[in-house]
């Protein structure tokens, strides 16, 4: 475990649910992984992103899949993507990623709290 937080410093944290919209493989990444554009709602827009999470997720599965991300931190540049949202996961046993979503469709935007 981590050192203690406040609350005030967990909720400088912005994460929202997103959908993605669409994922390509990403072949210039160091480890295997996915371009990924996430649809936050109007207020937001569409956020590009990377991901290492081709061990457990196809293309195919990814389209129209909710995902939770990190929707305010700054933009960081992942060889040619500029990722500007964090898609968040936890590892499985082998540590690989399985991303973090609602257990139920849910507005685009949604606030975690």
């Amino acid at each position: 475990m981590t050192d203690q937080i406040s609350y005030d410093d967990f909720a400088k944290v912005d994460i929202r649910v997103g959908r993605i919209i669409e994922a390509e493989p990403f072949p210039e990444a160091r480890k295997p992984a996915f371009k990924l554009r996430i649809d936050f709602g109007p207020d937001i827009g569409v956020k590009r992103s990377s991901a290492q999470i081709t061990r457990h997720y196809t293309i195919e599965e990814l389209i129209g899949r909710q995902v939770l991300a990190v929707v305010n931190f700054p933009p960081r540049q992942i060889g040619p993507v500029r990722s500007e949202v964090l898609v968040l996961g936890v590892p499985d046993e082998a540590g690989e990623v399985v991303l973090l979503s609602p257990g139920h469709d849910v507005p685009l935007a949604g606030k975690m709290f």
